[in-house]
């Protein structure tokens, strides 16, 4: 498969160079050149495939031919070495958890996936790759444990300073070795600038290979559209119209999802749930695509001003405004009516959801009241404990610790502060 840049200023390239760029030349998103359908007879044996098999046969033809397929399989395997449950709160409502990984969020399985990629392309590689990424909070952990010990893999992780959770934080700066913590006095949006900004700064660029482990990069966004299906096999016997609310900040997330219905999965339609930070829920109400500077939100990580994805959710569609709306409805939720949603599921289905999902679900409320037929399915993006604070202040129940965020607690913090784009070029280059 070889992809190309949607800023259409760049040569096509393999999967590997994708990977290990990240952005295009022209910093440009890559895209793959191709989409074939699965055959309708993996929809219908789905019941009597694994996880493994399931997110092979999804997958490979992304990769193909860099990574051979017993490769692959392997990679597949190690990436999705839990589980993926489904929970139905009521007839019309379920939930997907992706919180079940080493790091207790969604952004494991890319994370994992691209990691190991990465290392089977700069195996016999001399030369080091430095992974250089923004997180509004759940990235940063994810890719700090997936690549931890990676040969030849440096992570340097920029996170806006006292605008991520405490355990958050904790799994990005207490692991050491060949991960590195940035703590930026700014937002989320400061952050992702700074990378930006990194990649195209020459003078930087031609002293070290940088790449990106954000949702740009495509081995860290194609994955996600793995538990996609692994949903759709838990609940297609049960019902016919399947719809999925996610919780939407960079939307590499739901345009995952996409990915997956562009290969054939059985999808009705998509809701983005928004927070304040509502670009895309404006969007389809005006058809102006207008990014602002992020708000903060008790959803951190949905904290982006300018969803860098989007444009491959326009390119799917092919720029077809009326196309992507028939496909996709969004909405935008306060944090007082996240909290609201929160005890509501706690009271009326005992179910203890973090903020994320919590717009999730009001997202599934909004579009079954117009569409009362559909199966609406949110994703349950992190363990509500890794937002102890504001869940523990809506239910007023203490919630005990999961071995893995136990396992952080007590270590020690280690980063770096900084302010400005030259404090990280000067820390890069040192």
């Amino acid at each position: 498969m070889n992809y190309y840049s949607l800023n259409q200023q760049a040569p096509n390239t393999s999967f590997k160079d994708a990977v290990i760029k990240g952005l295009a030349p022209d910093k440009g998103l890559y895209f793959p050149e191709n989409i074939t359908t699965l055959p309708q007879s993996f929809f219908d044996n789905i019941d009597g495939l694994s996880y493994s098999e399931i997110a092979f046969e999804a997958i490979k033809q992304f990769v193909s031919p860099e990574i051979p397929e017993d490769t692959l399989k392997t990679i597949v395997e190690e990436t999705l070495s839990f589980d993926f449950p489904v929970v139905k709160l009521n007839d019309r409502i379920s939930t997907l958890e992706l919180f079940h990984g080493p790091t207790m969020a969604f952004k494991d399985v890319g994370a994992r996936f691209m990691a190991r990629c990465l290392g089977y392309f700069n195996q016999n590689n001399d030369k080091e790759v430095t992974v250089l990424v923004a997180t509004s909070g759940d990235t940063g952990g994810a890719v700090a444990n997936g690549f931890l010990g990676v040969k030849g893999v440096n992570v340097v992780i920029l996170y806006p300073s006292g605008k991520v959770s405490n355990i958050q934080e904790m799994q990005l700066t207490t692991l050491g070795q060949n991960i590195k913590a940035l703590e930026v006095n700014g937002t989320f949006d400061d952050c992702q600038a700074m990378v930006k900004t990194a990649f195209l700064d020459e003078s930087l660029t031609s002293k070290m290979q940088l790449t990106s482990a954000n949702s740009i990069n495509v081995a860290r966004w194609l994955p996600q559209l793995f538990y996609f299906m692994f949903a759709y096999k838990q609940l297609h016997k049960q019902f016919k119209d399947i719809v999925f609310s996610v919780p939407s900040g960079n939307f590499g997330n739901i345009c995952a999802g996409m990915m997956a219905q562009q290969l054939g999965l059985p999808i009705k339609h998509f809701v983005a749930s928004n927070n304040a930070n509502n670009v895309v829920t404006r969007y389809l109400i005006t058809k102006l695509y207008e990014p602002k500077p992020s708000i903060q939100t008790i959803s951190n990580a949905m904290d982006v001003g300018a969803p860098s994805n989007f444009i491959r959710i326009q390119e799917i569609y092919k720029n077809d405004f009326e196309q992507l709306k028939d496909n996709l409805s969004s909405f935008s939720y306060s944090d007082a009516e996240t909290k609201e949603a929160m005890l509501e599921m706690y009271n009326d289905f005992n179910y203890i959801a973090d903020p994320h999902g919590a717009v999730g679900y009001l997202g599934c409320k909004d579009y079954l009241e117009k569409n009362p037929d559909a199966h609406c399915v949110f994703l349950e993006t992190a363990h509500p404990t890794k937002f102890l604070d504001v869940v523990e202040d809506v239910i007023k129940v203490k919630q005990p610790l999961p071995e893995q965020i136990k396992a952080v607690m007590n270590k020690e913090k280690t980063s770096t502060i900084i302010s400005t784009y030259e404090d990280l070029k000067d820390f890069l280059l040192k």
